[in-house]
């Protein structure tokens, strides 16, 4: 392996080496399931001065397709390991959710973390939306809601906070003053704390306002150094909170950066483009529509209820899924191929991951993204192909996606949680003709102005 190599230290320690620039070498400390790292993730190169590299994870379904049950999955193990850790309670759905992870395999288990633990959990945009929903299902009696880098037309957010590695800094919450404004248990969600710098931004944010006594962060993987799990006991002894930890995976991680990696070419150059068939769907008949839009010139469209963007309570949450397996019904009509990608978008990611998982066999998930990343063709590499194209809703801002081999896959549906106008979509649809994807579906959530909503919702 040119590019990507593993080399196993010990039991414990491993050592990547990116596109012959970047060394990273993982102590593992915390492995409580013992799943091996390769289930976890791959690695690859920021385009990005403030973090050279990134983990490519392998069951978030963001750069790299899944199988959508994985992602699930892995919400529901954070719910068990936290049952465990947090609450020193026993949780009879583990065997069954490790065993279903490692096949692979769907297991619908009812929430399992009892109606007595009521938290706020908070999902981190854009890459922990799915996942922040995905825990959020174990609880019977719960409130959850993502943070957003949106900016509304409508309303203040109440908390917001700066995510200083990220392409993307500022965060934004948009919820009901009532969901925060009380004292219970508040627990945030992230796939992967290399300093742990987010979540200590927006504890303090929160406690500023609305200060309460127990916090805990929930993550996939747990990089932090000595001095950044310091700066946890810090923060705990300055406000005097106590903040609790739950990850699947934790260790260190040193890196060394042995020179500049060449700007190598990020889009593949096809003699075959193929003209695809587009279709779109309307599913907004299923959904919620809200009076919230961004000002934006080119999508006046709203948002939709059950993202948990605004906030959602678990019997609100057991709805949402008898509305997703009848939208899956519509989707599984228009099937036609026999390898089937499920593309969402930017922060839109746990409703277009949760139909995935309902569209039955050869159909995988993954997403569009903001992070741009050094492109190699690769085995291992954690981005192997991938496309950057305006985002059809703000063209301002540049979007990627990864992963999708030329000629793979037969068709693609395109999850929209806003309906987009054909004519914004152009450069996006042309990436994927060069991969001679021959069908594209458009699906869209909401087709509604603000004008509209009333009349909509009744």
């Amino acid at each position: 392996m040119k590019n990507l190599q593993i080399l196993t230290l010990s039991k414990k320690k491993y050592t990547y080496n990116i596109l012959d620039s970047i060394e990273t070498e993982i102590e593992v400390s915390e492995n409580p399931y013992d799943l091996p790292l390769e289930d976890f993730f791959t690695m690859a190169a920021r385009i990005n001065k403030k973090r050279s590299f990134l983990f490519v994870s392998k069951v978030l379904g963001k750069h790299l397709p899944i199988n959508p049950n994985k992602g699930l999955l892995t919400g529901a193990l954070l719910g068990a390991r936290y049952l465990e850790t947090v609450k020193g309670t026993e949780c009879l759905e583990t065997e069954k959710l490790l065993d279903s992870f490692r096949r692979g395999e769907s297991y619908r288990c009812k929430a399992f973390i009892p109606d007595n633990i009521r938290p706020v959990v908070i999902g981190f945009a854009e890459t922990a939306t799915a996942l922040g929903h995905a825990f959020f299902n174990c609880f019977q009696s719960a409130e959850y809601f993502h943070t957003t880098r949106e900016e509304l037309k409508q309303g203040k957010p109440e908390i917001t906070f700066e995510e200083e590695h990220s392409h993307a800094t500022s965060h934004r919450c948009y919820i009901p003053l009532e969901m925060i404004q009380n004292e219970r248990d508040i627990i945030l969600v992230d796939d992967e704390m290399t300093t742990g710098k987010t979540a200590l931004n927006i504890i303090e944010s929160i406690h500023a306002k609305f200060p309460r006594g127990v916090y805990t962060v929930i993550s996939i993987l747990d990089w932090r150094s000595e001095e950044n799990l310091n700066r946890f006991n810090c923060l705990e002894q300055k406000l005097g909170i106590k903040i609790n930890v739950v990850s699947l995976l934790a260790g260190t991680v040193q890196v060394k950066q042995h020179g500049e990696i060449v700007n190598r070419q990020t889009n593949a150059v096809y003699n075959k483009r193929v003209e695809a068939a587009v279709e779109q769907i309307d599913l907004s008949s299923f959904f919620t529509t809200t009076p919230y839009s961004v000002n934006n010139q080119l999508n006046s469209y709203a948002f939709i209820k059950e993202t948990g963007r605004f906030g959602l309570t678990s019997s609100e949450n057991i709805s949402l899924h008898q509305k997703v397996r009848a939208a899956a019904n519509v989707l599984n009509q228009k099937r036609n191929g026999k390898r089937t990608l499920c593309l969402g978008t930017g922060e839109f990611m746990y409703l277009p991951m949760k139909l995935t998982a309902e569209m039955g066999r050869d159909v995988f998930y993954q997403s569009t993204t903001r992070s741009p990343i050094f492109i190699e063709d690769e085995v291992g590499y954690g981005a192997r192909y991938g496309a950057s194209f305006p985002n059809p809703e703000d063209q301002d801002i540049t979007h990627y996606f990864y992963n999708i081999p030329l000629g793979y896959y037969d068709e693609i549906f395109i999850f929209f949680e806003r309906k987009v106008m054909l004519e914004n979509l152009q450069p996006l649809l042309k990436e994927l003709e060069k991969l001679q994807i021959k069908m594209i579906r458009l699906v869209f959530f909401s087709e509604y102005r603000g004008d509209q909503i009333e009349n909509h919702n009744e």
